[in-house]
């Protein structure tokens, strides 16, 4: 009995049904990435907001979604949701599992980001009588941006990974894909070594990007003494 088949490992390289999975899951890392941004800077801002009642509801948002497994949060929105008379279908569940999920931690990277300018910049800014946007925008923002630049693209990394787990409700992304060939193939060394490789080709590269944003966006090194 062969352990492993190297031809039939290079051809799920190339197979198209894999390759489109790899479509899907960058797909929904796309979407969910922009999602999880706009979500968290607005959970961000309710986390820092002077209102306690406002900051107390962010807080309990970061506790529920940042205390429980991805897979949980997933089975209740795609099974539980119906039974309250809201009906999505697999792709719309995964997404909003993933999106308020991601936005739970795109918050805290957002909030700490800007918790990391110093405050002196905002009185200057303050002081010249600019509007409160404007000093976020024009002063605050591009300083915390750059702090925030290696979490999200961990955060972003972490994300790609994470789509598998849609996978158990039927989400037809990558890991789903490998474990349908296999199935079909009974090669279950050769399809999910593929899909390994496919995952890693696929964080390597973002890893590649992170880099060179943080190289030209990240905060300067502190010099050395």
């Amino acid at each position: 009995m062969e352990f492993f088949k190297p031809d039939a490992f290079l051809g799920y390289l190339t197979n198209g049904f894999l390759l489109k999975g790899v479509l899907v899951t960058l797909g929904m890392t796309v979407v969910t990435v922009i999602g999880g941004m706009l979500l968290g800077v607005i959970v961000a801002f309710m986390r820092m907001a002077a209102n306690p009642a406002i900051s107390y509801l962010a807080r309990f948002y970061l506790w529920v979604f940042r205390g429980t497994p991805l897979l949980i949060q997933l089975v209740i929105i795609y099974t539980g949701l119906p039974q309250l008379g809201i009906r999505l279908g697999v792709v719309e569940s995964s997404l909003l599992a993933l999106i308020l999920n991601e936005a739970a931690y795109m918050a805290e990277i957002v909030r700490s980001g800007f918790l990391g300018v110093p405050a002196g910049q905002r009185e200057a800014a303050d002081s010249l009588g600019l509007p409160r946007w404007l000093v976020v925008w024009k002063v605050t923002f591009p300083q915390a941006f750059r702090l925030m630049i290696p979490p999200l693209g961990n955060s972003i990394n972490g994300l790609l990974k994470s789509t598998s787990i849609t996978s158990v409700i039927s989400m037809e992304e990558l890991l789903r894909r490998s474990q349908m060939v296999m199935q079909e193939k009974f090669e279950v060394l050769e399809v999910f070594a593929a899909a390994a490789v496919f995952y890693l080709i696929m964080t390597t590269a973002w890893g590649l990007v992170q880099a060179q944003l943080e190289k030209r966006f990240g905060a300067p090194m502190a010099p050395r003494t």
